[in-house]
């Protein structure tokens, strides 16, 4: 029997395929959009500072009232990254109307709290894990069946960072950061560490409450990087890239180490199949 090519990813390298275990992928629950390849598809978009009310009709309880409680423009594109959320994971994945997607929490692995764990989908029901974040008016998801996976964009400023980098990098870390040339290639170093850390603790669920100096993130490599954080019940190894989403923007992705498998990049306006 002919062996099956290595699929490539975004960036034209091979990449095997790896034999997962479990569960057939099912079209009921999503998984089936990714077959057995251990894919992460990763779904980027700006959303617009003032709230659509297209957008509002999607948004449960609970988003509308962080909605509420936040000040223009904050209100508009937070509503606009979850109403784009919810249109990607059922005309994508899950199917149904996206206001009926339901969302919760896992349990905080360090402390076991349901009310502060990675995200999850509770219905429909489904194997999917998936991670959000956002910037000014960017927004950033990445779906998988895959295992945890962690995303984590920042938009460029030129403000500066203050204690953050004393607070967030390494000794070593910190060393590379003052070869910096510019102000403009401090900024891309300092980000480029900054959402790697963020994207495994996102993948891992705990936040920032994580001594971040403890994560090597600047290893020099300007591909694919490993770094080691441990909690309970979360794998302790993390593959880590840097995505390109164009100027002004830093970008990186989290995923199991162990699962690796092509990366999709997705404009937000990608038509539904």
């Amino acid at each position: 029997m002919p062996r099956t090519p290595p699929a490539a990813d975004t960036t034209g390298r091979k990449v095997p395929r790896p034999v997962t275990r479990g569960r057939a992928p099912s079209a009921r629950d999503g998984t089936a959009r990714f077959g057995r390849g251990n894919a992460v598809h990763v779904w980027h978009g700006r959303a617009g500072d003032l709230p659509d009310p297209a957008d509002l009709a999607l948004l449960d309880d609970t988003e509308l009232g962080t909605f509420r409680r936040r000040g223009a423009p904050y209100a508009g594109r937070y509503a606009g990254a979850h109403a784009a959320v919810r249109r990607i994971l059922a005309d994508h994945y899950l199917g149904g109307p996206p206001a009926a997607v339901r969302f919760g929490r896992h349990p905080c692995p360090r402390c076991g709290d349901p009310l502060h764990g990675r995200p999850r989908i509770v219905a429909p029901a489904t194997r999917l894990d998936f991670s959000l974040s956002h910037s000014g008016p960017y927004w950033l998801l990445a779906v998988t069946a895959a295992g945890q996976v962690g995303v984590d964009i920042e938009q460029h400023t030129g403000r500066g960072f203050g204690d953050a980098p004393r607070i967030a990098l390494s000794d070593g870390e910190l060393g590379v950061l003052g070869r910096a040339g510019s102000a403009r290639e401090y900024e891309e170093v300092f980000l480029r560490a900054w959402t790697r850390k963020e994207a495994v603790l996102k993948a891992v669920g705990v936040g920032i409450v994580t001594d971040l100096r403890g994560l090597n993130a600047l290893t020099g490599a300007r591909g694919p990087v490993r770094i080691d954080h441990k909690e309970p019940g979360s794998p302790g190894t993390w593959l880590v890239e840097d995505l390109l989403l164009g100027p002004g923007r830093s970008a990186a992705l989290a995923r199991e180490h162990d699962r690796p498998g092509p990366l999709v990049l997705r404009p937000a306006d990608t038509p539904a199949p």
